[in-house]
């Protein structure tokens, strides 16, 4: 990550304004095109990894296991499932959500 002088409080600002804004994109379709703008390939990737790690973990299954199915790094499945247990609360609210979302639906 970047380290530069900033006023005090921008990168605040600015990630609460990321946060509004990403809360206000309720088309999955724009999301993704957001995402693809903001973010290199490199980022999705593991954004998309990381994420395909929480429901495996939440249901219990082993590291090394979660290993073998994603690709993830067992110390990334570490941080993730420490993450998940004791974080901020990002990875338990957005499974609550999840579980509540249909499957999409593939042609």
């Amino acid at each position: 990550m970047k380290h530069r002088d900033e006023a005090p409080g921008r990168g605040r600002r600015a990630r609460a304004e990321l946060a509004r804004l990403l809360a206000c994109l309720d088309d999955p379709a724009a999301v993704d095109a957001f995402l693809d703008d903001l973010c290199t390939p490199a980022e999705i990737e593991a954004l998309a990894d990381r994420w395909s790690v929480v429901p495996l973990l939440d249901a219990g299954m082993p590291y090394r296991q979660i290993h073998e199915v994603t690709g993830v790094s067992v110390t990334t499945v570490g941080r993730i499932a420490r993450c998940l247990e004791g974080g901020a609360g990002g990875y338990r609210s957005a499974l609550r959500h999840h579980e509540h979302q249909p499957e999409p639906s593939h042609p």
